[in-house]
């Protein structure tokens, strides 16, 4: 018997890059993380949204992640084995940006059936518009607790 497969939207949102952010999964059975963080970048949020998800969907079958982010699906299809074999060092030599999480994300990885998809963002792609609003969202909330905090409300 083949485990069912589910699917599931992240999305990541940063007011400014860096600034305020949020992060977001929903899967397609009804389920959805979000939270905000006081200072990120979309990169970094779009990256939270993968590990979040990962860390909250044990389906025990085959996961789609279904994402609009173009560096998401670059970093675990194309440029990770690359890096690695660089010392983690883009090719122009730099060092590779968000290495904490992209680490985080490969181990969660290990032994689980996961396919990253590619899906046009902002259009209408019911889930990603979800994780969209509620990642969006997230960050709204964050920049408006930061706002608070200045003045020290």
């Amino acid at each position: 018997m083949n485990p069912e497969v589910t699917t599931a939207a992240t999305d990541g949102s940063s007011l400014g890059n860096p600034g305020p952010g949020g992060w977001a999964w929903v899967t397609e059975d009804g389920r959805e993380g979000f939270a905000g963080a006081r200072r990120s970048t979309n990169n970094r949020m779009e990256l939270r949204a993968v590990l979040e998800l990962l860390l909250a969907v044990d389906t025990g079958g085959p996961l789609v992640v279904q994402t609009d982010s173009a560096y998401v699906i670059g970093v675990f299809t194309e440029w990770l084995a690359r890096w690695r074999a660089r010392g983690m060092r883009t090719a122009s030599n730099k060092p590779v940006e968000n290495v904490d999480l992209i680490e985080l994300i490969d181990r969660a990885l290990q032994g689980r059936d996961v396919t990253f998809e590619k899906v046009l963002g902002h259009s209408t792609h019911v889930l990603n518009n979800r994780a969209d609003a509620l990642a969006h969202g997230a960050a709204q909330r964050a920049k408006q607790r930061l706002a608070r905090e200045v003045l020290g409300q």
